[in-house]
């Protein structure tokens, strides 16, 4: 059993067959944990849940079957840019889920002004997410949690990660004590804040929500209370990006739009079709090389203007008003 480091919370050095090293962030259900595997003397994270402080009886019950149920179904899944699941357990009053320790820091670090990424990174950053969301999505799989803090990026090194899918599934109908919806209300769609089913575009929807904080430095949709926020998100037109960064290409300003429409059959189809056009419109950005249209896109003569094209005042595009 190795010696505490500064940081380590007491008591807790082992969880399965890894040792835990010192405590490297938190969130609102439980914390996250540098550890080692001795079989091969390699840093792994590990995320803890703390269920026992949310649920209940017959309801922690439930909560420890589908914490289980969605680690595992996560830790099939296989592709460059999700980050891999190692292992899950419970032990010592907490559920656990191990996975590779990601160098970098999350897409949160540069969503305030000042610490923007260059808008063709940020769009095959996001493009990457799109991709891997697609890939989970075809293999039965929703996020239900896109937003900047569950996407690690290492630019040195070319690393683009996703993380935690399945986390949210694991509270997913549940409240807290204080009776706010668990999960990162601002991210979610209007399908996934009202109760409905949803589908991957729903995690398309919540990529859209990230793509303008990244952009702007502000989320679309703000409020004081969770009535106000629900009521905005169901209901309310997000604001153009170009009324916050006017030299954004109108192609950007409509792609967020359509991401952010309020009727899932409206927004992109899949994350592939979303990811071909961030990648068109980052190309026409920089001037490099041009890759083939993506059937998604409209080709026009002013090389800003290929997209789905609609009117801001077509009712299409403002379905729940």
């Amino acid at each position: 059993m190795p010696d505490e480091e500064p940081g380590a919370t007491p008591g807790l050095r082992r969880l399965g067959p890894y040792f835990v090293k010192r405590r490297i962030g938190g969130g609102s259900m439980g914390a996250v944990y540098l550890a080692l595997d001795p079989q091969t003397d390699r840093p792994l994270a590990i995320k803890t849940l703390a269920l026992g402080r949310e649920f209940g009886g017959a309801a922690l019950e439930e909560a420890r079957l589908r914490f289980m149920r969605e680690a595992q179904t996560a830790g099939r899944l296989a592709h460059p840019d999700i980050v891999s699941i190692l292992g899950c357990g419970e032990e010592q009053g907490l559920a656990w889920i191990a996975m590779e320790y990601l160098p970098g820091r999350d897409l949160a670090h540069h969503a305030l002004p000042g610490s923007f990424l260059p808008v063709p990174t940020l769009l095959r950053v996001a493009s990457r997410v799109a991709d891997a969301l697609a890939y989970a999505h075809r293999q039965g799989v929703v996020h239900r949690d896109v937003k900047p803090a569950n996407v690690m990026i290492d630019l040195a090194t070319d690393s683009v990660k996703v993380t935690d899918f399945g986390i949210a599934r694991i509270a997913d109908g549940s409240r807290t004590r204080t009776g706010m919806v668990l999960g990162t209300p601002s991210f979610m769609s209007p399908e996934q804040m009202t109760g409905r089913r949803i589908d991957g575009r729903s995690d398309i929807y919540s990529l859209g929500v990230m793509l303008f904080q990244l952009l702007c430095g502000q989320l679309p949709h703000r409020a004081d209370s969770m009535a106000a926020l629900m009521s905005q998100i169901v209901n309310q037109r997000a604001p153009d990006i170009r009324s916050l960064r006017p030299e954004l290409p109108a192609a950007l300003a409509d792609l967020v739009a359509l991401t952010l429409e309020k009727r899932p059959e409206l927004r992109h189809a899949d994350g592939r079709q979303l990811a071909l056009d961030l990648k068109l419109i980052a190309t026409r950005m920089d001037g490099t090389s041009e890759p083939a249209p993506p059937p998604a896109m409209r080709r026009e003569v002013d090389p800003f203007a290929s997209t789905v094209k609609f009117s801001r005042d077509d009712p299409r595009h403002n379905p729940g008003e």
